[in-house]
């Protein structure tokens, strides 16, 4: 009998308990279903067709990140300055360099469209993976530079309306230029919602950032896209809602931001107060994951050569590098590394028979002395007139990878060269999406090295990429350089031209500058690469002295494989989970 009693007493418990249990856990579910989270996808960005209207935005987009350069400070916000933006700088070389490069490609950058596809799988993984756990996830995306799409910029109102005290409006429509009134062009398309203002509009409670701007390593470039989109947040009232950039999760570059002078930014030199922080303890799992590696491994794959044994394939795996001073708190190049390892690791597992001596890393030139201007540092034919080498390691006195990763790229050409490869393949692990960069610019920057006959395409072209064409080569790299040479044609034809002309042109103007004619090399059928003018003229038809006898081509990136997607929804699904704890 008290068994009994006991036992309808503990039925008893147990309902009353479930009674109250019941509504929290109705009330937990409803909480989490309810919750709304932001997920900004980060591109590097650019635009689809070349305009110069795309060209003056991408530029004064690229300044505003920055209050100490000049041109933030004295132009973007100064009608009587808005003429000379596509006048100074680097924008005469790019004027025609770009022209060059979308006219190859058919007039469109492929970048846009496979961009588009790579955010569709990441919205569709997320929203599949979402709704099991209790997310609510909404989408937007972010370009560190979105020339013909400014509602992409971080913060567009910015852009327009300007720092505070600003009178102006950012409202350039072309006038001042020799083409403009640009045709078509809004001069309010600055006044408008950007990724920000439309995730409030859908009540987030936090944003979660994934970032492909430079193929998921940690930069600046998308440092000034968080900062920007941390920025629109406090401007609106919104500061409260917490910003995860998952590639950095520890916040790394923000704790080691240099801290004096005030307002310190790369401009400005060497900061005199740094942040010292370890880079132990703060990593990059975007960048780690080896499942990034994998899908570079297998674009170099598909570069290799059916003709020739994996023992004789080199491959070079090219790098830009970060700008001069960002090394105090961008870690860009270590992350670089930790990429460029886990592809080396995985391709000699996979291949064998690779010599492990033919996996390097490579990276771009540096201002030196330039003994035709009496020692005066700038730009020099020696280092192809580029400036996109300061590989610096983070938190270094100017330090460079050391090892296999740190050759210059046609130091690096010349000693596979050297070594007897038959085969090259170029990768580019800083990019998951094909660009004007890497079908049409690196393929000229390695062609003028060791030539276009060599390209493993050139028996059969390629039209499907360069309609009409079936290749991407210019006569000469450097092809927006001037052309006069004191009152005569300058020559860039290797050997010499008919007209008396010689090859390369001496120089016109120290220092010399992006326009100079003395820095551009011919893309001939052999390349630069162990030719010596004086020895004789280069054969159309063969190899002389030492050129390279082998071919090369370009790794194909992961572009819209539904991979790229997964492992990025892995990151902010991890982001999201972590915050209910």
């Amino acid at each position: 009998m008290k068994r009994g009693i006991k036992s309808k007493n503990s039925q008893l418990s147990i309902f009353l308990l479930l009674l109250l249990v019941i509504p929290v856990l109705l009330m937990t579910a409803s909480c989490v279903k309810q919750q709304t989270i932001g997920v900004i996808f980060a591109l590097h960005g650019g635009f689809d067709n070349y305009k110069p209207q795309y060209l003056w935005d991408s530029s004064v987009q690229m300044f505003s990140y920055d209050p100490k350069h000049p041109v933030y400070q004295l132009i973007i916000w100064t009608p009587d300055s808005w003429g000379t933006v596509l006048q100074l700088g680097n924008a005469p070389k790019e004027i025609p360099k770009y022209a060059f490069e979308y006219q190859r490609l058919g007039g469109t950058d492929p970048f846009a469209g496979i961009s588009a596809q790579q955010f569709a799988n990441l919205k569709a993984e997320l929203e599949s993976q979402g709704k099991s756990k209790g997310f609510n996830f909404v989408f937007d995306y972010v370009q560190w530079m979105s020339g013909d799409d400014v509602s992409h910029y971080a913060y567009p109102r910015f852009l327009y309306n300007g720092p505070p005290g600003n009178t102006a409006k950012c409202n350039y429509c072309g006038e001042k230029e020799a083409d403009g009134p640009w045709p078509g062009c809004d001069p309010e398309r600055y006044n408008v919602d950007g990724p920000v203002d439309r995730l409030i509009k859908q009540k987030v409670s936090r944003i979660i950032i994934v970032d492909m701007t430079v193929g998921g390593v940690r930069f600046s470039k998308t440092f000034d896209s968080v900062q920007m989109i941390k920025r629109a947040l406090k401007e609106s009232g919104n500061e409260s809602i917490p910003v995860t950039w998952v590639n950095d999760y520890t916040s790394l570059m923000e704790r080691s931001y240099p801290t004096e002078p005030a307002g310190w930014t790369a401009t400005m030199g060497a900061p005199t107060k740094d942040v010292s922080v370890p880079l132990e303890g703060s990593p990059n799992p975007v960048a780690a994951d080896p499942d990034l590696a994998a899908l570079h491994v297998e674009g170099i794959e598909a570069g290799m050569s059916d003709k020739v044994s994996d023992a004789e394939t080199g491959v070079i795996i090219l790098n830009h590098a970060i700008n001069d001073n960002k090394e105090y708190f961008d870690p860009k190049i270590n992350d670089t590394l930790l990429i460029n390892k886990n592809i080396k690791s995985q391709l000699i597992s996979r291949h064998p028979g690779m010599n492990p001596a033919n996996i390097i890393g490579a990276y771009m030139g540096i201002y030196e002395a330039d003994p035709d201007c009496k020692g005066a540092k700038g730009r020099t034919r020696n280092m192809r007139g580029e400036n996109l080498g300061y590989a610096w390691l983070y938190e270094s006195a100017k330090q460079l990878p050391g090892d296999e990763w740190g050759y210059l790229y046609w130091d690096a050409l010349e000693y596979l060269k050297n070594r007897g490869v038959k085969h090259i393949v170029i990768g580019f692990a800083q990019i998951v999406t094909d660009s004007v960069l890497n079908l049409v610019e690196i393929q000229n920057q390695i062609a003028k090295e060791i030539g276009t006959k060599t390209w493993l395409h050139a028996a059969t072209g390629d039209t499907a990429t360069y309609p009409g064409v079936g290749n991407p080569f210019a006569e000469y790299w450097g092809m927006w350089v001037r052309t006069d040479c004191g009152g005569m044609p300058c020559c860039f034809k290797m050997g010499g031209c008919n007209d008396g002309g010689v090859y390369p042109p001496p120089v016109q103007k120290c220092p010399r500058d992006d326009l100079e004619p003395s820095l551009a090399y011919a893309v001939s059928e052999y390349g630069n690469l162990g030719y010596d003018q004086a020895l004789g003229a280069p054969d159309p038809a063969k190899p002389v002295q030492q050129q390279y006898t082998g071919t090369w081509a370009m790794w194909t990136p992961p572009n819209d494989d539904p991979r790229l997607s997964k492992l990025l929804a892995k990151y902010v699904l991890q982001a999201a989970n972590d915050e209910l704890k």
